[in-house]
């Protein structure tokens, strides 16, 4: 009887998941290009930015943000939100220019899938690690994390954008 129960705890925590991540896909794929842009919410690019390269691109004196300013040019939890609802949707508009760029969209979303994971997994850990008690010392971590990979994918689609539909480019550039 307690393996049942296991086993149907274990289907409703990653089945369940994994159902709504497929829906929230599926949904995106029928948008058109304007809708996805659309769907972009506002996030401090310019703080995202700052944290991100001060995390990736190491230098003397790598602790010069605050643990507070981290989490305030991040947009706090607001921030952190917002950065994770878009992932889903530049993920999508790579795969959209699989329409003019077949070849190069597919390993882009590919990389983007990686970092929305990346990112996904930094933003777990930050709200285990806030429930425990643990966001004082792991925290910031976290936030490095999250705010890098969703750099990375902006960085990454915007690149893309770039090299296959200049035209596109300044109005996702904008967007974002």
């Amino acid at each position: 009887m307690s393996f049942q129960i296991l086993f149907g705890l274990t289907i409703v925590f990653v089945g369940l998941p994994l159902v709504r991540t497929r829906i929230k896909v599926s949904r995106l794929a029928r948008l058109s290009w304007d809708e996805l842009v659309a769907k972009l919410e506002p996030v401090p690019s310019e703080g995202i930015s700052t944290v991100a390269l001060d995390y990736l691109q190491p230098a003397k004196g790598q602790i010069s943000i605050e643990p507070n300013s981290l989490w305030a040019m991040v947009g706090e939890a607001e921030g952190m939100r917002r950065m994770s609802a878009n992932a889903e949707v530049l993920i999508a508009l790579a795969a959209y220019a699989r329409r003019w760029n077949f070849h190069e969209s597919v390993i882009v979303a590919e990389r983007m899938r990686r970092d929305g994971l990346a990112l996904r997994r930094a933003m777990m850990r930050l709200s285990f690690g806030t429930a425990l008690g643990f966001s004082q010392v792991r925290g910031p971590f976290n936030v490095q994390e999250a705010a890098s990979a969703y750099y990375l994918m902006r960085q990454r689609l915007l690149a893309l954008y770039e090299t296959s539909h200049a035209g596109r480019y300044p109005l996702l550039a904008a967007a974002l």
